[in-house]
């Protein structure tokens, strides 16, 4: 069964552009690395798309979904940082994760993305592997809880 989200966490995962991701390598050891996300509710719950995207990469082959692939337990961390320590926050998702071959298999997400991010408008994401994330525990702190 999916974690809910509360309120906080949800308006946190809503504002903050950049979550990091953090993935098992095959040594054992985390593997993390920043993506941009889209929040969506499906009808089960809450879930989470990150795109494989066309910007400059090393390697076709991306280590994140290689390992997504080989064991999909998955973390997403998204935080706020602010000069003023009153308002620090942060939200860490627990997910077992998904590795779809193309976007094109999840329209809304790609949509949710588009949306968000206004450099995706002009890539093939529906050629592209994309990532779903069902958070499967959810904890967070906010400063002065």
């Amino acid at each position: 069964m999916p974690a809910v989200i509360g309120p906080r966490e949800r308006d946190l995962l809503l504002t903050e552009p950049v979550a990091r991701l953090a993935t098992i390598a095959p040594s054992g050891r985390p593997r993390l690395v920043p993506v941009c996300f889209a929040l969506l509710e499906q009808p089960g719950g809450p879930v989470i798309a990150v795109a494989v995207d066309e910007k400059p990469k090393r390697s076709p082959d991306l280590a994140r979904v290689a390992d997504l692939r080989r064991d999909r337990r998955a973390a997403i961390l998204v935080d706020r940082y602010a000069d003023d320590w009153s308002r620090l926050a942060w939200v860490r998702l627990d997910c077992d994760a998904e590795v779809l071959a193309c976007g094109d298999a999840w329209p809304a997400a790609l949509e949710a993305l588009r949306s968000r991010y206004p450099q995706y408008r002009a890539m093939a994401l529906e050629q592209l592997p994309l990532l779903r994330f069902v958070p499967a525990r959810v904890i967070s702190w906010f400063a002065g809880d």
